[in-house]
């Protein structure tokens, strides 16, 4: 099987670079759920109405999208979309790293909360590392979704 997959990446039939470079924004919604059934399902629906402008924006480099994009991946905004504790930290990481003119305390104060150990593991901390990283370089490139 890696024989086959290495000859068909050498012949260009196959390529890493044809495919989405980001996941799909709908594939963070939380289809499990109603936000009917949520503590706050007026802030759920909003999130979902707003969640893919929000994560299109964040993923071109716009800094409350991600600052919103960060917060609903480590909360779940009222069950609109499916918690990822990892990603919202990598997030806070792209965030902080970007050194955006609007960067303030609170995004500090968020990077510890939600990249801290109380709220992710050691493992977790690394991959949202490794995560925040590449997703920097694809915001640099203008490669957003």
């Amino acid at each position: 099987m890696q024989l086959l997959l290495a000859g068909l990446f050498a012949c260009g039939c196959v390529s890493l670079v044809d495919g989405p470079l980001w996941p799909r924004a709908e594939s963070y919604i939380d289809t499990t759920m109603d936000c009917s059934r949520s503590a706050d399902p007026g802030n759920c629906q909003h999130a979902r109405d707003t969640w893919k402008t929000e994560y299109d924006a964040a993923t071109a480099g716009q800094y409350q999208s991600q600052r919103n994009v960060a917060f609903c991946l480590s909360t779940g905004c009222d069950n609109a979309v499916q918690p990822d504790k990892m990603l919202g930290c990598a997030w806070r990481i792209v965030i902080v790293n970007s050194r955006h003119a609007e960067l303030d305390n609170t995004d500090t104060v968020n990077l510890k909360q939600f990249c801290g150990s109380t709220y992710i593991d050691q493992a977790g901390r690394h991959a949202a590392e490794a995560q925040a990283q590449r997703m920097v370089e694809l915001i640099g490139k203008g490669l957003g979704a």
